[in-house]
């Protein structure tokens, strides 16, 4: 009898859909919003992020698909779905999703806000007074700053930014000339607050709000003296935000990202949300002037951008409803106040946010006053617009340091900033690259350079997550100081490439995309497997947020196959099927989400014993292997390595409250706690109690 073939692992049925494994994982974030045991505020914040993740989804990843169509360059993914397959799947999806935001929003988040006496107060419910008052803002605030348009041939539609607030006005009547108009534009200009608080005593509650959308709603007529408004509707449209920049054809990157980024706002339209009340024809109207079709119009029954609703977190005072507050373990500068003296003892270890990322801005800031530092290497990916650890090299380039930054001008969503701290940077004296043509610089790396006695010694920080003070308090991360030798070397050689372009000399610890890091993340996997087959230990780890990969995956599906153990913490995207029978039924994946945003990528191999682990800036993903520039680091202190498998792994494996299993088919079952008898398990907060003041 002939033996069973080897299963084929490039069948499309092995691996998940990119897109909807990134609407799936947007649908947990909305889960956090329906959680009773979240607090109130915290889940009206992962509503609106659910609502801005789903922007950015239709302006990626929808305009990418959509894209490819339309140039006829459709390319098929490791899960056999065409692009216009993708898209039927996703439409239905997302409109499902998008029901289920309103539907939460309307029937449990404001019914629990009023509950607690935050109100949004409708049109249909004003009172004499607040009508006064608001008739009153709409004359002083508003009117001066609106500029509505007439529909004839002379007003042709407006240019309609990107994601901002416009509505559709039916009109009946004649114009100043005697010309009979019938549709005319409006749009909310950006510098408009999207929600007004009533003054106090206005109304049953000092924290009583109204939209925007109902202040105009209620005195648009007085922008068309003289015409009958017959109705009134929202919309927005969601553009294509994808930047195209041929690198090979200019020659001058910051000049050619200043020159692309207005375009951004007027990019090709993906997505129309629309009131529901908003007539079929009106609808029709604005799908055929925008080249759209009846998939891609979104009808809600609220504010057309959720997000706006973040603003409530701010403007309430209301600690009970929010998480609770805690402070972050000191900065190791606090318990050793010079920093490069405590790192030459040994490496140390930092964990944002339950660890203070001052350590780090503390880091640099030694390193700009001090006199025997003569040299300062660095990348910035994100960093935000005011940040202390750019003035803090400002402060070294301008003191007569080396100061040399990698700043990376195509970091989505944030190329204005990074285009702005360039410019500054180079003002103050610092050397700027913008990385290398055609890959995104996207490891987190920097040296210091400082004459101690007769010797020149490096330091340096190696992190898994962004220079940036804001995201640091929210995103956990991991972050390494070692002035190891070989270690420093290497990230030497590192800044050596990415500066002058040179080939990569061989380095000792560190490994580095776009040339080997996938190269030996195969070998490893590929050496479990080996280990497996001869009777020896085996077991991969790996924390990340997203795993796509199609080599990869088979890789690991050969691992299981030989029976190595392969536990995977994959934060959002993940396209490995587990538990199919004879392929991954040695495979388990989880997604842990929470307070912070799961943001380290740690890769874990038992190696028989003798095991290896890495931190790393890089994602399993085909982008961040060969199009990026990427860096792992091991940990090689034995105690710090412990440590962190025990707070990378071990309490986010266990985690039973707000982890979800990945099934077979895509979906993911969120875990909980069998019985009463069992203990809950929260890895977040058990970090928190374990390394922060709560």
């Amino acid at each position: 009898m002939q033996e069973n073939a080897a299963p084929d692992l490039n069948n499309p049925d092995y691996y998940l859909n990119r897109e909807l494994s990134l609407l799936a994982f947007n649908r947990r974030v909305m889960e956090l919003a329906q959680d009773p045991r979240v607090p109130l505020l915290e889940r009206l914040r992962f509503l609106c992020i659910s609502s801005a993740n789903m922007d950015e989804f239709f302006e990626v990843r929808v305009a990418s698909l959509k894209q490819q169509l339309q140039l006829d360059v459709a390319s098929i993914g490791a899960d056999g779905l065409t692009p216009t397959a993708a898209l039927k799947q996703i439409t239905t999806t997302a409109h499902a999703l998008v029901d289920s935001q309103y539907k939460l929003l309307n029937e449990a988040i404001i019914p629990a806000l009023r509950q607690e006496g935050i109100y949004f107060v409708r049109r249909t419910h004003w009172d004499e007074r607040q009508l006064a008052w608001l008739s009153d803002y709409f004359d002083r605030e508003l009117m001066p700053l609106l500029s509505p348009l007439g529909l004839d041939p002379a007003h042709p539609f407006p240019n309609v930014i990107n994601k901002s607030l416009n509505f559709i006005i039916s009109l009946q009547g004649t114009d100043a000339f005697g010309r009979e108009i019938d549709t005319a534009i409006v749009q909310a200009p950006r510098s408009l607050p999207r929600i007004i608080r009533l003054p106090e005593g206005m109304a049953a509650s000092n924290d009583s709000f109204v939209f925007l959308s109902s202040i105009l709603h209620a005195f648009i007529d007085r922008l068309f003296p003289g015409m009958e408004v017959l109705g009134c509707y929202q919309f927005r449209l969601t553009r294509n935000s994808n930047m195209y920049v041929d690198e090979e054809e200019i020659d001058d990157l910051l000049q050619a990202m200043q020159g692309e980024l207005p375009q951004r706002n007027y990019g090709a339209v993906v997505r129309l949300e629309v009131a529901d009340h908003c007539p079929p024809d009106n609808i029709e109207y604005l799908m055929e002037h925008f080249h759209l079709c009846e998939q891609d119009v979104y009808n809600v029954n609220g504010p057309v951008n959720l997000n706006r609703l973040m603003a409530i977190a701010d403007l309430v005072d209301r600690p009970a409803l929010r998480f609770p507050p805690f402070r972050p373990a000191p900065s190791v500068a606090e318990r050793h106040p010079d920093l490069f003296e405590r790192i030459k003892h040994g490496d140390v270890l930092v964990h944002h946010p339950y660890q203070s990322f001052q350590t780090v801005l503390d880091f640099i800031g030694q390193a700009a006053k001090d006199p025997d530092v003569l040299a300062i290497k660095m990348t910035l990916y994100r960093t935000g617009k005011q940040s202390e650890l750019v003035k803090h090299l400002i402060r070294a380039a301008r003191l007569g340091k080396e100061v040399t930054v990698v700043v990376e001008l195509r970091a989505r969503f944030d190329e204005e900033a990074n285009i702005g701290l360039a410019n500054q940077l180079q003002n103050a004296g610092a050397h700027v690259v913008y990385g290398v043509v055609g890959y995104k610089t996207h490891a987190k790396l920097c040296l210091v350079v400082r004459r101690e006695g007769q010797q020149l010694r490096s330091y340096a920080h190696l992190g898994t997550g962004n220079y940036h003070p804001g995201t640091a308090r929210i995103y956990t991360d991991f972050g390494l100081f070692t002035c190891q030798p070989d270690m420093t070397e290497d990230v030497h050689k590192v800044f050596h490439m990415l500066t002058g372009l040179g080939r990569m000399r061989d380095l000792k610890y560190l490994l580095e995309a776009p040339f080997n890091l996938h190269q030996v993340v195969m070998e490893k996997i590929q050496r479990e497997t080996q280990h497996a087959l001869t009777g020896k230990p085996a077991l991969i780890r790996a924390r990340m947020n997203a795993l796509i990969e199609p080599q990869t995956i088979s890789a690991l599906y050969q691992a299981s196959q030989a029976g190595v153990r392969v536990e995977l913490v994959v934060r959002g995207v993940c396209c490995l099927r587990p538990g199919i029978a004879g392929i991954s039924e040695n495979i388990h994946v989880r997604s842990v989400m929470g307070r912070f945003l799961e943001h380290p990528r740690v890769f874990y191999f038992q190696n028989a014993g003798a095991e290896e682990l890495y931190c790393s800036s890089a994602d399993w993903m085909p982008r961040n292997f060969f199009r990026r520039v990427e860096v792992a680091f091991p940990i090689l202190d034995q105690a710090l390595r412990q440590r962190i498998i025990h707070e990378a792994f071990e309490w986010h494996l266990q985690d039973n409250t707000q982890a979800w299993e990945l099934q077979a088919d895509g979906t993911y079952l969120r875990q909980q706690p069998e019985n009463d008898a069992v203990e809950s398990i929260n890895a977040q907060q058990q970090l928190l109690k374990l390394l922060a003041n709560v």
